[in-house]
């Protein structure tokens, strides 16, 4: 197949590499575009209605570039946004294109995951405002319990560059603490913001052993593949050409030096003007 049609991957800032890697890792033979929303960022805080509209525009852009599948690799816009693009928009835009989250992927297994049937979730204050987590693992789980807590400062953390300072361990400790006192019997702990794992370390250091942390990535990443493989006339349409490209509405050098250390290797960014 000739013609150009990646995989976009939609995030509202850098977080959302941290699904791309693991995904490209997965799936490399695909051509991906990731778009960032820096210049808008935070969505975490911003009202449904303001980040439906930010997504949504962001998902045209990637529409008009060539994608006919996209993932929603952020968890706010999952939880505020996915849910109208699927059944409002595409039937206006493309009933053939495709728009995913990363909140179902995750939900239908988390459960799998703890003994105690007890579970934390470790998010944005839009994503638990939302409560997308409470309803989405109710369907597959409906006997885990779950416990939420907001991390306000824990995005900041991470895009200005402070998550292994001394100030983080203080917010890291602080919310964890909090999560943990709903319930001692939590043994399962959901990195529910694609920036956290990148809190990873800090997080441990504040946890007991014997709680298992998730993060999203490979999740999402078996999720796609197991979509892909369920829904070939998807897969038909994405090319397979092994290439990523990166844009950023904000600016692209700093998209470019910043994003390395969400990917993992050197990344060079676009800039994309809404």
């Amino acid at each position: 197949m000739s013609a150009y049609h990646p995989i976009g991957i939609f995030d509202s800032g850098y977080g959302g590499l941290t699904v791309l890697k693991e995904i490209v890792r997965k799936l490399p033979q695909y051509d991906y575009i990731y778009l960032g929303d820096n210049a808008r960022t935070p969505y975490g805080t911003r009202s449904f209605d303001t980040v439906y509209h930010y997504t949504l525009e962001c998902v045209q852009h990637l529409f008009s570039m060539g994608c006919r599948l996209v993932i929603l690799a952020c968890n706010t816009a999952s939880a505020k946004a996915l849910r109208n693009i699927q059944q409002l928009d595409l039937e206006k835009i493309n009933p053939d294109y495709r728009v995913l989250g990363v909140i179902r992927p995750t939900t239908e297994v988390i459960g799998n995951y703890s003994k105690s049937g007890e579970v934390g979730i470790l998010a944005t204050k839009g994503t638990v405002t939302s409560e997308s987590y409470l309803v989405e693992i109710e369907k597959f789980f409906p006997d885990v319990k779950v416990y939420q807590e907001a991390c306000p400062m824990w995005v900041p953390l991470v895009e200005n560059n402070e998550y292994m300072s001394a100030g983080a361990d203080f917010f890291v400790k602080k919310h964890i603490d909090h999560l943990l006192e709903q319930s001692p019997a939590i043994d399962t702990l959901l990195l529910a913001c694609t920036h956290y794992p990148l809190l990873l370390p800090k997080i441990k250091e504040h946890i007991p052993n014997n709680i298992t942390i998730l993060s999203q990535g490979e999740i999402v990443a078996d999720s796609l593949a197991d979509y892909l493989h369920r829904h070939p006339e998807m897969d038909e349409q994405c090319s397979k050409g092994g290439q990523i490209r990166f844009f950023t509405t904000d600016s692209p050098e700093d998209f470019s030096r910043q994003a390395s250390l969400f990917y993992g290797e050197p990344v060079q960014a676009e800039k994309l003007s809404l």
